[in-house]
């Protein structure tokens, strides 16, 4: 092991109460730092260790940056916050996402700028929709495009790490394909870096209780790792596991079955239900399984409901397809199902397995895989004006008081899902239905199916039009 002063360097900064404790304290998997709402309450530099997809780093927790009058404690403060950063091998200047880019954020960013160092952007308390304003003022900063991501909540953290790796230019492990059962033993992979195609892939496999998740995890393993049985409710918390299909690492978690609110009366079942969406928020594909003999209940659909708004991409599996007997009248109305309740996400990928008899893996696998590449499609922003061009001269914004509405620029801020902001100059008289012709109308265009789309308009001219 390193020792910790050759360990690289990461400095986390920016203004307080931005939640740069929460974020020490989640990448260094403890409680070192004091946390609360109450701004300022780290004034010395907190030093700690971090372990991040297999390497390790040194972190440091710096005090809120200020504006401050010579001497008092807050310019002290600063001034332990940009030694910190001098030292550092890589800067994580930390936001609030809901609160967006102040005055503050705009002057520590040209600190950070100016102090020549890899700068990693991160925007926090992103958590559901809150944020999205914030991540797409915080383009603004010139300090590249921010990471989305919920100290507290631990989402983006994945995408955090690897962003951390790439710009202290550390090369990705390629992780130990698990062996199966019948394989022959098989030595580990030494450290390559992974392209874009190989970064790792969080999966969540959820569903109702005894609908197969933990027999699909075995399935998948290629050993018994889970407890499975007849008993609905064995699998109590989230549980993790590495795989490797055809080169591409997998991380799967099989969480406990969720239910219905008032059917959740006993202590540890609510904790476990809890712990379920904690899954599918960290998770950047969910798998909603279910059981082929009672398919779509009311649950089922609620969960593909929350899976969307969540923002995560979602591939159906339909379990124990071996003991339906006809099978394409079946496999239609599901189709049906599927397309008339989950509306929000048209052609979601339905796939139709046996977890028992390990049929249909395959398929699975690869629909993931797919709607996965899909779920981080970026579109260049003169492809996405074209395209708006050629929608709007098809189907013109309608009329508001006698005025036509104009969309004057479209861009893409982000990716996981893709989202995409809309300028005009009256965005709140634009109907909701033309917002859904044009989402309707991008699935087509850049072949988006079976992900959440988020497209918002905003007030004002092409924001990137001068400079």
């Amino acid at each position: 092991m390193s020792s910790p002063a050759s360990l690289p360097l990461i400095a986390i900064v920016g203004r307080p109460n931005v939640g740069k404790s929460t974020l020490f304290n989640r990448l260094t998997g403890s409680r070192a730092a004091l946390v609360s709402d109450l701004p300022g309450l780290t004034r010395d530099r907190r030093e700690g260790t971090a372990k991040l997809l297999g390497n390790e780093f040194r972190l440091i927790d710096t005090a809120g940056l200020e504006e401050a009058r010579q001497g008092s404690i807050a310019d002290r403060m600063r001034k332990q916050t940009e030694q910190a950063i001098e030292t550092a091998d890589l800067v994580l200047f930390v936001i609030d996402a809901r609160v967006g880019v102040t005055a503050s954020d705009s002057a520590f960013a040209k600190i950070a700028r100016q102090s020549g160092k890899p700068v990693v952007l991160v925007a926090n308390k992103a958590e559901g929709r809150q944020g999205d304003e914030g991540i797409l003022e915080a383009f603004s900063l010139g300090l590249g495009a921010p990471i989305a991501i919920s100290a507290e909540h631990g989402e983006g953290i994945g995408d955090l790490a690897i962003d951390i790796m790439g710009a202290l230019g550390i090369s990705m492990p390629a992780p130990v394909k698990k062996r199966h059962r019948d394989d022959p033993e098989t030595e580990q992979t030494p450290a390559v870096p992974a392209p874009e195609s190989q970064r790792l892939i969080r999966v969540a496999i959820v569903g109702r209780p005894n609908a197969g998740k933990s027999t699909l995890v075995n399935a998948l393993l290629g050993e018994d790792r889970m407890i499975t049985g007849p008993e609905p409710g064995l699998t109590r918390d989230s549980v993790s596991s590495e795989l490797t299909y055809k080169g591409r690492p997998i991380l799967l978690f099989d969480t406990a079955g969720l239910r219905r609110k008032a059917k959740i009366t006993e202590t540890a079942e609510k904790l476990s239900a809890s712990d379920a969406i904690r899954a599918i928020r960290f998770a950047e594909v969910v798998v909603l399984l279910v059981d082929a003999e009672r398919p779509f209940e009311h649950q089922d659909l609620t969960i593909g409901h929350r899976v969307a708004e969540e923002g995560r991409a979602l591939v159906v599996a339909v379990n124990k397809w071996d003991l339906v007997e006809e099978k394409q009248k079946t496999l239609r109305e599901l189709r049906e199902t599927v397309a008339e309740s989950l509306a929000q996400v048209p052609n979601v990928p339905l796939v139709t397995i046996s977890a028992r008899s390990e049929s249909g893996l395959d398929q699975l696998m690869s629909a993931i895989i797919k709607v996965h590449e899909t779920w981080n499609r970026r579109i260049s922003t003169p492809r996405l004006n074209r395209w708006l061009e050629e929608a709007m001269s098809r189907h013109a914004p309608p009329a508001s008081h006698g005025r036509r509405i104009k969309i004057r620029y479209i861009t893409q801020p982000s990716t996981r899902p893709p989202t995409f902001v809309a300028f005009c100059q009256r965005a709140d008289a634009l109907p909701q239905s033309y917002v859904k012709y044009l989402t309707n109308s991008m699935r087509d265009a850049f072949d988006l199916p079976g992900v959440p789309i988020r497209f918002s308009l905003r007030k004002g001219e092409n924001p990137f039009a001068k400079g």
